[in-house]
């Protein structure tokens, strides 16, 4: 059975598709590099997904470049890809955009309410400098923030994930099973996660949970915003769910021990929809 969100004490997070919306920011932060150049059909997928590949390569290539210095080298190498002319400068500033990347609508409110509930912990793949300008946009100070900076590697490198659960225990006193991987992105965050054997929710900001892709990781929790997480804390809150006897939290079992079918929070806490009579 799934266990409940209020059952982790601690809820970590990945920062960036999740928290902060990086996509749009990436795609801002490109647009000198267009307005220097000749006019192109460049799209914004087609931009991300060559940003997501040439990232992937660099960092892997050098786990302990820092975060500013590997969106330099993306700058550069996504311009000569794309046969557009860049500049130290252009490169520089790209490299430097992290703290204009703005925060998901929903993020500051959905954490502020968290806040009052759980400990708040990031795992992020950038360094200190930048993280601290994006937590000013989200308006909450978090109970532990890790970096790639603090860790000599990016996820989806274990090693951040076992970096993660060692310094929860040393820093706040809780243990893995007291965690609930909080994440948008799949490669970086909920193929490694599930691999080290945390509970997960995925923010699906994208819905591509809906699209039909295939080897999607197994998941806990699915919501596709922060708010709509949020608002599912704030229903476990006023549920009771008696511990351990099988019965679903958001429904009771009658008395040939039957229980009803609850669609309306199927997506939420499949495992509670499991076995049941829609009949009921």
């Amino acid at each position: 059975m799934t266990r409940r969100l209020t059952d982790h004490p601690v809820l970590t997070f990945d920062c960036y598709g999740t928290l902060i919306d990086w996509e749009a920011g990436i795609w801002e932060a490109f647009q000198p590099l267009l307005a220097d150049n000749p006019p192109t059909d460049l799209t914004r997928d087609t931009l991300i997904a060559a940003f997501n590949n040439l990232e992937a390569e660099q960092q892997a290539a050098a786990p302990t470049m820092n975060y500013p210095t590997v969106l330099e080298c993306v700058h550069r190498a996504l311009a000569e890809n794309l046969a557009l002319v860049t500049s130290p400068g252009l490169d520089y500033a790209f490299g430097a955009s992290v703290p204009s990347w703005p925060a998901f609508p929903d993020s500051p409110d959905a954490l502020r309410f968290l806040s009052g509930h759980f400990r708040l912990v990031v795992l992020s793949n950038v360094d200190r400098a930048g993280f601290a300008a994006s937590n000013t946009l989200l308006g909450v100070e978090f109970d532990a923030i890790y970096t790639a900076e603090d860790i000599g590697s990016y996820k989806p490198d274990l090693s951040n994930f076992e970096y993660l659960i060692k310094h929860v225990e040393s820093d706040l006193g809780y243990g893995k099973s007291d965690i609930l991987h909080t994440a948008q992105g799949i490669r970086h965050d909920h193929i490694p996660a599930r691999s080290i054997g945390l509970d997960n929710a995925w923010i699906d900001r994208n819905h591509l949970s809906e699209a039909g892709t295939a080897d999607l990781p197994a998941t806990d929790h699915l919501f596709f915003s922060m708010a709509e997480m949020a608002a599912s804390v704030a229903v476990e809150l006023t549920s009771v769910r008696p511990p351990d006897d099988g019965t679903p939290w958001s429904g009771t079992m009658t008395s040939d021990g039957s229980r009803p079918c609850r669609p309306d929070l199927a997506r939420h806490y499949p495992a509670d929809n499991e076995d049941c009579d829609p009949k009921i």
